[in-house]
């Protein structure tokens, strides 16, 4: 019996792992690159966004000589909170907070609530003319609200609603209708159909499903839409400055009204009332900041 010896050079069939070795020694570095990037552009638009909150609060610590200092300080040299203590002083701060707290919450569930019906109706039935209706609540937000505030000036003084919390807070919710619509109905649509049809089974009629089984597993998605109906109401200005006359007028056309004038502003006192009325918004973004990322990000994921 023959045997059949190879005749190929050793040194053809070893590899050489310089090529791997210099790959290894390579990634570490690479994956470097993005991540320096990535912490990069996070400091950057962090700095970008908190700047101005800075600048709100330095100006509103110093002293008013210092203000309109020059060249501008950066950090205050002398720190001062009489700004703070005068806003105890102001009973109108106190009329436009309570304004805006009304208006406000009102805002938030009456949204809700409608919010709530049209959604699962847009979400769970099928009717005609149902993708019409819904793209028909959508193309509302492609009007300017600045446009359609001379319309509802007209209707609202038809009707006697001028000067009054009403005026305001079927503006506001009408304006977020739209988007608290589609948030909700992108919510329902997570929630599976089969549990539904066994509450039926089970004898549940439909307000039934609706409020005891659909509601209290769209607790997320019904938080984040008050938030944002709060906040609309709460940020607004020529909403509230033309609607409402001055006993009913929020927080933001009142400071206006308040600390700017004709020949001057004051600048410290507005920048300290500034960020008072902001920490009833920070805190309820900070206890609600779970609910509010998961009912936004509910409906971006089928399934």
């Amino acid at each position: 019996m023959s045997t059949v010896t190879s005749t190929r050079p050793a040194d053809s069939v070893t590899t050489d792992p310089a090529p791997a070795n210099r790959r290894r020694r390579r990634s570490p570095r690479a994956r470097r690159g993005p991540r320096v990037s990535a912490w990069v552009a996070v400091v950057v638009f962090g700095a970008f966004a908190l700047l101005p909150v800075y600048w709100l609060l330095a100006t509103s610590l110093s002293p008013q000589d210092q203000v309109f200092s020059y060249p501008p300080s950066i950090f205050p040299s002398d720190i001062t909170f009489e700004h703070y203590a005068d806003l105890a002083d102001n009973p109108d701060l106190f009329r436009y907070l309570v304004n805006s707290v009304v208006v406000s919450v009102v805002t938030a569930v009456l949204s809700v609530l409608v919010s709530a019906y049209m959604g699962y109706s847009f979400s769970k039935f099928r009717y005609r003319g149902r993708r019409s209706l819904m793209y028909l609540v959508l193309s509302s937000q492609m009007f300017p609200q600045a446009l359609l505030l001379v319309t509802l000036y007209a209707v609202f003084s038809a009707y006697g609603l001028l000067n009054s919390y009403a005026a305001l807070i079927l503006s506001f919710t009408t304006f977020t209708l739209p988007l608290c619509v589609w948030m909700l109905k992108g919510f329902f649509d997570t929630i599976p159909d089969e549990l539904i049809e066994s509450a039926r089974v089970d004898g549940a009629s439909r307000l039934r499903i609706i409020h005891s089984i659909v509601m209290p597993l769209s607790a997320p998605g019904l938080v984040a839409a008050g938030l944002f109906a709060f906040v609309r109401g709460w940020n607004d200005f020529i909403f509230a400055l033309t609607l409402a006359g001055p006993d009913k007028q929020t927080l933001p056309p009142g400071l206006v009204n308040t600390y700017v004038g004709e020949a001057q502003t004051a600048w410290p006192q507005l920048m300290a009332a500034s960020l008072v009325v902001s920490l009833p918004v920070v805190i309820g973004f900070i206890v609600l900041q779970r609910y509010l990322v998961g009912g936004l990000t509910a409906g971006a994921v089928k399934g």
